[in-house]
């Protein structure tokens, strides 16, 4: 049977309603849209668009393709909503002023600089989650080690006292689950609970920060930005450069928790499969271990975490001779565009090595992923560190989780060798 007639035929796309192999492999549907339909009308009137060159004009025109999500999340969440507050308020749903506040509000917490002094601490916590794991024992590599780096590394960033992070994980999944086009109403409703739920915890653990500003975690710069400010600034500046409001403050802590958990966790569970398929890069990596910068790239171009995005039009135009009305949903296929053949040689090979490597899996533009110095330093250390420690890790079983948005494993049982 050929690549074509696995592929779902453009006429039959529907994000909404996908068969259960699309999930295994999404990249034969992704390549026959780009090759036959790349700029998509789908059943509900949004546009689907997966060539790279209109995902990185779109991600670069802030004006015409706006992030702000009100319209759109009303009626799937209900306005005023726990799961609608959260979701647009968070930094990654906003355009300016609140975006630029936010992100200013954060500063260089995230910045490659300041994250190059967290690299310590995270090769203690991988060698601390590799010493509990056993050479030739089954496990469960997202849930002992690949969920529980990026927990346990936005915790510390956020400064979460160790024994109050339980349930953070669960409330993380609840949350993004709600994000999902296939989100039904007891995914909307474990959604709505778990915000609530994240909200009490932050509320008071704010509190107890407030009398305490000093230090660099971001809940810190945060609480410095709520009370501080720019006072003394008027008109536009202070809308782009004012306070943020406690109501702000938490949902950014939720975006932050969220957003740094899940997407790492699946890159480095994508990435364990994928070393695992190709064993001649493992040998490579264990005498040339600074190669492992350039298999995390190719890792997060093959297996973007994050697979689609989302934006507005604010005004009527035209792409590729499709128009677009003012107010249509646009959905950026970030995992058809890291494959484009128009600038990815071969782009379903494993290359490990692969430059350059444009690949939008953190985007582009304003809304470039505040986080991504960070997963890259979880990734490269939590993958190197697991292969040179277990070399023939063998995968036997592997559940995909049913997800358009966000691409990973909910499972992942391996033998370690």
């Amino acid at each position: 049977m050929s690549d074509v007639t696995l592929a779902i035929d453009p006429d039959q796309f529907n994000l909404r309603s996908l068969p259960p192999a699309f999930y295994a492999d999404p990249f034969l549907t992704y390549a026959r849209l780009q090759r036959e339909t790349p700029v998509l009308r789908c059943p509900d009137g949004s546009i689907l668009l997966t060539r790279h060159a209109d995902l990185l004009s779109v991600y670069r025109d802030s004006r015409r393709f706006s992030s702000d999500k009100r319209v759109q999340f009303a009626p799937l969440f209900g306005t005023g909503s726990p799961l609608f507050e959260h979701h647009t308020t968070s930094l990654v749903f906003n355009d300016p002023p609140l975006h630029t506040r936010v992100r200013r509000a954060i500063g260089d917490a995230l910045s490659y600089r300041v994250v190059g002094a967290l690299e310590s601490a995270v090769e203690t916590l991988v060698k601390r989650l590799l010493d509990q794991l056993e050479t030739g024992k089954s496990v469960d590599l997202v849930v002992d080690y690949a969920a529980a780096i990026p927990v346990e590394v936005i915790s510390n960033l956020l400064a979460i006292p160790p024994d109050e992070r339980a349930p953070l994980r669960d409330w993380s999944l609840r949350i993004l689950g709600a994000l999902e086009v296939s989100a039904d109403a007891t995914v909307l409703a474990a959604g709505q609970t778990a915000v609530q739920q994240f909200l009490i915890y932050l509320s008071e653990l704010v509190e107890r920060r407030r009398s305490l500003l000093v230090g660099d975690d971001i809940v810190a710069r945060l609480l410095r930005a709520g009370r501080d400010g720019n006072s003394g600034s008027t008109g536009r500046e202070e809308a782009v450069t004012g306070a943020l409001s406690l109501h702000e403050l938490l949902h950014q802590c939720i975006f932050l928790l969220n957003a740094g958990h899940e997407t790492t966790t699946n890159l480095i569970g994508n990435g364990a499969v994928l070393l695992s398929e190709h064993p001649q890069v493992v040998a490579q990596l264990r005498s040339h271990p600074a190669r492992m910068e350039s298999v995390v790239e190719e890792v997060l171009r093959m297996e973007s975490p994050n697979q689609l995005g989302n934006r507005t039009a604010t005004t009527d135009l035209n792409i590729d001779g499709v128009k677009i009305e003012a107010g249509t949903v646009i959905t950026l296929c970030i995992g058809a565009a890291n494959r484009d053949p128009e600038v990815f040689a071969d782009p379903d090979e494993f290359q490990s090595d692969r430059t350059p490597n444009p690949h939008l899996a953190f985007g582009s533009g304003i809304h470039t992923c505040a986080g991504r110095a960070v997963a890259r330093l979880e990734g490269r250390i939590g993958l190197l560190r697991l292969f040179q420690r277990f070399p023939g890790i063998e995968v036997v079983s592997a559940r995909r989780a049913a997800r358009a948005r966000f691409r990973g494993y909910e499972s992942l049982g391996v033998v370690l060798a």
